[in-house]
């Protein structure tokens, strides 16, 4: 770094500039979201499973992922905190515990979901559904 970028670095980090997560990210706009329903329609799991990720993806392109045939993709799903809860309750039916797994360690998931999943055959799913009940909230 040079003396000039580690000058902004430091005056960045002051502890009067405000925390980080106070910043908020430019607005979605309507070609960024059309470009996660391009991604979304891709032949390349990478690039279905980073539409899948998108914090801008609209509830019709989660949707339409959770039913992807690839398990990595519905694993993104899962783990999307803005996928909706009627989408998370078909992806905790999924046949992949993997899948459910992800479901359940979802910041987003309803409580009445993850009783559901703590009741899972696969004791993974159970377990991150204990854990996640630890930390929901309501």
């Amino acid at each position: 770094m040079t003396p000039a970028q580690r000058r902004r670095l430091r005056a960045s980090s002051r502890d009067d500039a405000g925390p980080l997560s106070s910043f908020s990210s430019p607005a979605a706009t309507a070609s960024k979201v059309e470009r996660v329903h391009v991604l979304a329609a891709s032949a390349d799991v990478r690039i279905r499973e980073s539409a899948a990720l998108a914090v801008i993806a609209p509830p019709d392109v989660l949707s339409l992922l959770a039913g992807d045939a690839e398990r990595s993709v519905r694993c993104s799903v899962a783990r999307n905190a803005g996928t909706p809860p009627e989408v998370l309750g078909r992806l905790g039916a999924d046949a992949d515990a993997g899948v459910r797994a992800w479901v359940a360690a979802n910041p987003s998931v309803p409580a009445s979901l993850l009783d559901v999943l703590g009741d899972d055959p696969d004791p993974t799913v159970r377990s991150v559904a204990a854990w996640a009940r630890r930390w929901q909230i309501g």
